[in-house]
């Protein structure tokens, strides 16, 4: 019997079966692709979650695949733009954006090295159950044989359609539609040290490096366009960026490397993340807009916290309903403000007056450009920057410059 099945080996999987093995745990994972695999997905990873790969001994293998890191951030919002170093948070200030077929692998190989047994080209059919009780999966294995394995407990690292949670019916909450869509291609000859973000009306678009010298462009627009999107994917595309003179000078020397790719499967949504015998993590039991690049970074954190309630529960110290609920209370608290946050942004809703007089206000101020964009980042506590005291203390302060100019 293992102590843990884990069924899902990219990020939030691998990170935990990794974390439960340091911890000499015995785990199974499992994963229905094959490595290396790519993913038609999102995969910047912002500061929080670089910091965690430090933590973890990860980030020097991650710089090792030759992916840029990423210094400063720019948010341009028409008249002008706002770019800076974001603060740090553990000593780290920078991202990189590694591509799935890079960063899975990795991590799926950190997992083995730490001592999970992984078996890829496994397709889970069905949970195991004893009463209420969730004991073990059967799926059939690389060679087609059908196969059972049992564990103290399972874990659904199987995605936004997870079957774990699916099969346990686990309950859904503080539950938002699908606000955006988003599309995106790699073109190559573009060098960058900056995630760029355009804030245009009704449009969001992006510009980051990645891995083989080539640069993600993306554009994030409100789900209604989707089907009059799609009938012309290349064209409207192509339309879309000749919008922002500034992507047009980007690119204009270099060449589009393969299709057009979607995102468009993007609910908002909580799922109670533990019950007898099973658990969920990552995007199984959280998920949201990628408009501010948090799948990685939430996916990590969410390892870390479970694998740390997992061996509170298997050593003892405390009883392991206690223990997962605990861990969901704290994911709650710590995702919920950016959730909000990321809901309101993919709305695509025109800045409030006062949002409008603290870009004004934040133009100019170096110090609380940084804090700002480090909001976005996830490295400054979002109440913390947009407290009303906070804001009033920027804008007052903006007030003052002017008036002492203009005087």
């Amino acid at each position: 019997m293992y102590d843990a099945i884990i069924i899902g080996a990219r990020p939030a999987g691998s990170s935990t079966a990794m974390l439960l093995a340091r911890k000499g745990y015995r785990v199974l994972l499992v994963e229905k692709a094959s490595f290396p695999s790519d993913a038609p997905r999102g995969h910047f990873i912002q500061a929080p979650g670089v910091a965690l790969l430090k933590k973890w001994g990860l980030l020097d293998s991650v710089i090792a695949t030759n992916c840029p890191p990423i210094t400063h951030l720019s948010f341009d919002l028409g008249p002008f733009a706002l770019t800076a170093v974001i603060p740090p948070i553990d000593g780290v200030s920078v991202s990189y954006a590694p591509r799935h077929a890079i960063i899975d692998d990795l991590l799926c190989e950190a997992a083995r090295e730490a001592g999970a047994e992984v078996r890829e080209s496994f397709l889970v059919q069905e949970l195991l159950m004893d009463g209420g009780n969730v004991t073990g999966i059967r799926g059939r294995d690389a060679s087609g044989k059908i196969v059972s394995e049992s564990a103290r407990i399972v874990i659904g690292a199987d995605g936004l359609h997870s079957m774990v949670a699916r099969a346990v019916q686990a309950p859904v909450y503080h539950e938002k539609p699908t606000l955006s869509v988003a599309y995106f291609a790699y073109y190559n000859n573009i060098s960058l040290n900056t995630l760029k973000l355009y804030m245009r009306e009704n449009r969001v678009f992006g510009v980051f490096s990645t891995n083989d010298d080539q640069t993600c462009v993306f554009v994030q627009f409100p789900y209604r366009e989707f089907h009059a999107f799609r009938s012309d994917v290349s064209g409207n595309f192509e339309r879309m960026l000749a919008t922002v003179p500034e992507i047009v000078e980007l690119i204009q020397n270099s060449e589009r490397v393969g299709n057009v790719l979607a995102s468009a499967d993007m609910p908002n949504l909580f799922r109670k993340p533990y019950g007898p015998g099973w658990a969920l993590v990552g995007d199984a039991g959280y998920h949201k807009d990628p408009i501010t690049g948090q799948g990685f970074t939430d996916a990590f954190f969410s390892a870390q916290l479970l694998a740390d309630a997992l061996d509170a529960g298997f050593s003892g110290q405390s009883p392991m309903e206690e223990v997962l609920a605990a861990y969901e209370l704290q994911r709650n608290e710590h995702v919920m403000p950016m959730f909000d946050f990321v809901c309101q942004l993919a709305s695509f809703e025109p800045p409030s007056p006062d949002m409008q007089q603290l870009f004004q206000a934040l133009y100019g101020n170096e110090r609380e450009t940084s804090r700002f964009l480090g909001a976005i980042a996830g490295t400054v506590r979002i109440p913390e920057f947009f407290d009303p005291e906070n804001v009033e203390r920027i804008i007052a302060a903006a007030q003052r410059t002017a008036q002492s100019v203009a005087d």
